[in-house]
């Protein structure tokens, strides 16, 4: 019987949505979610949370005696992470400190209290030298695998769990995939359940969308808002592709996980938007503008930034097998959702998305 559930990093933007959606659908289950709000824009999520009955705690999972504090817990999710690429360069004992020591004091309680435990990891595990090496063409509004792509771990489909993880990722990728290690270790030697979801991109309402991490949000309220945009990395065409994921969709994943985790302990599964939730930043442009009614004029820039990746479609056939989980919400509908919300709170969130 679960009766108290911890969410790190549960006042973020996959965190908060995640919490809401348990605390509907797990009746009678304590939900405590655990943040230090670095993220611009987190707190504003704190009364949602607190206003459905759900337990905030404002402290940081780099401190393992914070964690320790918790009453016991019965189940994991591990959300908390510094998500963006390029942070990770700048600052990367921050990137370490946070998504795998944080991790480790995270998998200390679930040894303390034979937790549960469901990571968040990403698509970043994929070197990005292999994945740009896939065979692919460029058309009038993307760049795309070729049909008849196929080699080891990948197909147009998209890339599965049998792609290579030799080779450089990026130190977030690299501290992630420490992580999902680690999990498994922790699992095994001291006999707690454990899932792991590499997932891509993520959006809907309540994300805090910036210029290196959360693109749709980031790119739906430069165009509300009339900010500054530009295509940035190969060429600055604007045809690097990615696959998108609404956040209900991961929450409807995340749910059968907790329901169905003795079926599923040491299962690891790519979960993204898949091939028919894949876009173009250029696409993505047509499709903002047709939304929000505005045009706004976006720069060029050529080069790549570090560990670019020129287009990236998760292979979602094993979690579909599994569990029979596939994305539900389209990209337009994700679009819609994020317009609505930004509508909505306009006057709360003009401060944080400008």
């Amino acid at each position: 019987m679960i009766k108290n559930i911890l969410i790190a990093g549960g006042a973020g933007f996959v965190g908060s949505n995640l919490a809401l959606n348990l605390k509907q659908e797990l009746k009678g289950c304590r939900i405590i979610c655990f943040d230090n709000l670095i993220r611009a824009g987190s707190e504003l999520n704190i009364p949602r949370l607190e206003d459905c009955g759900i337990t905030f705690i404002k402290g940081d999972i780099r401190n393992l005696q914070q964690l320790l504090d918790l009453p016991k817990i019965d189940l994991i999710v591990e959300c908390s992470a510094e998500p963006s690429v390029l942070a990770s360069y700048d600052n990367p004992s921050y990137t370490i400190e946070t998504n795998l020591m944080g991790t480790l004091n995270c998998l200390e309680l679930a040894r303390r209290d034979k937790s549960g435990f469901i990571f968040l990891s990403t698509s970043r595990v994929y070197p990005v030298e292999q994945v740009n090496n896939i065979p692919y063409e460029e058309q009038a509004t993307r760049f795309d695998w070729l049909k008849r792509a196929e080699g080891a771990g990948y197909s147009y489909r998209g890339v599965n769990l049998d792609f290579s993880l030799n080779g450089v990722k990026s130190l977030y990728g690299a501290t992630k995939l420490s992580s999902e290690q680690l999990v498994l270790e922790f699992a095994d030697m001291y006999s707690f359940k454990c899932a792991i979801n590499r997932l891509g991109v993520i959006a809907g309402p309540w994300q805090m969308g910036k210029i290196d991490q959360g693109i749709v949000g980031y790119w739906m309220a430069r165009h509300k808002y009339r900010g500054a945009l530009s295509y940035v990395g190969f060429d600055g065409l604007g045809k690097q592709v990615r696959d998108i994921v609404h956040v209900d969709d991961v929450c409807a994943l995340i749910l059968y996980q907790i329901n169905h985790l003795d079926g599923l302990d040491r299962k690891i599964f790519n979960a993204g938007g898949g091939r028919d939730n894949s876009v173009s930043l250029l696409e993505l442009t047509d499709m903002v503008r047709k939304i929000t009614g505005n045009t706004i004029a976006i720069g060029s820039v050529r080069d790549n930034r570090k560990a670019d990746i020129r287009i990236f479609i998760a292979d979602n056939s094993a979690v579909s097998r599994e569990t029979g989980w596939a994305p539900q919400k389209s990209i337009e509908d994700i679009l819609v959702d994020v317009n609505q919300w930004m509508d909505t709170h306009a006057d709360e969130l003009k401060g944080v998305l400008t």
